[in-house]
């Protein structure tokens, strides 16, 4: 049987406590499960959004996506990833990444290792966590072989990017990578994907600027099958969905904070 669809939605702002808790109440009353932070200098502190959000609700759960594991130390990290847990009751999932903005490195006063250098940091860093707070879900989020790798190996929860392209199907690709790279493990991943454009209420055609951005070499035909990008009806929007699931077990969908409203009729749906 397929697994039970979970749904995140992103925050972006966090201007005062009331706002923080007043979006924290809408996303539980759209039908979301878990609020997510990202990790960007510009963007709210996560730790500190996250535990205003605790204090606000009672199931929703709490989530990072994604800490960028290169600014913290390990056992600093663990100590405000456990906090955060006893303060929520139990609702944190820490979602990791290596980091890959070389201008947020320099305004923090931090090298910039190379790829590998900082994937090898995440692993450290996950393994770290695995032995301090083993009850702690962790989501690791990325595309190539080694940080998949080190996701199939130490994670919960793997977030696919749904590759650079669209031709030969990269999606199924990069899961039968993970699945290879896994091996008995799989079966306990829970397997998730954040949209980056959908349509806005009323309108079946997304905006593709945040999705161009990161992929600024496809055409706007490719960016409408890519993964992350979703189209049409509530009712196909609501099929692509299942389809992922069903092809490719995927059941744990994240939007951005913009995307909230529209896909609150997506979940109505699903559920």
């Amino acid at each position: 049987m397929p697994n039970c669809f979970r749904f995140g939605v992103s925050l972006r702002t966090a201007k005062s406590q009331s706002q923080v808790a007043e979006d924290a109440h809408r996303a539980e009353d759209l039908g979301f499960d878990v609020l997510h932070v990202p990790d960007h200098l510009g963007a709210p502190a996560p730790f500190p959004t996250l535990t205003a959000a605790a204090a606000a609700t009672s199931t929703l759960r709490l989530g990072t996506f994604v800490l960028n594991a290169c600014f913290y130390k390990p056992a600093l990290l663990a100590r405000d990833a456990t906090a955060l847990r006893d303060l929520s009751g139990g609702r944190l999932e820490l979602g990791l990444g290596a980091g890959y903005v070389r201008e947020e490195f320099e305004a923090a006063e931090l090298p910039y290792p190379s790829a590998r250098e900082r994937i090898d940091y995440l692993r450290h860093t996950t393994e770290y966590l695995r032995e301090q707070a083993p009850d702690i879900p962790i989501l690791i989020a990325g595309n190539g072989d080694r940080l998949l790798t080190v996701a199939a190996q130490t994670a919960d929860i793997v977030g696919l990017t749904g590759g650079s392209h669209v031709d030969d199907d990269p999606l199924t690709e990069r899961i039968t990578f993970l699945r290879n790279a896994a091996g008995d493990h799989f079966d306990r991943l829970e397997l998730n994907i954040a949209i980056t454009a959908m349509p806005a209420v009323g309108s079946e055609m997304p905006n593709l600027s945040t999705t161009r951005h990161f992929l600024p070499g496809l055409t706007d035909e490719q960016l409408l099958h890519h993964p992350g990008v979703l189209s049409g009806s509530v009712n196909a929007i609501a099929d692509r969905l299942r389809g992922l699931r069903e092809t490719h077990g995927i059941s744990y969908i994240i939007v951005q904070a913009a995307h909230a409203e529209a896909f609150a009729k997506v979940i109505s749906e699903l559920r």
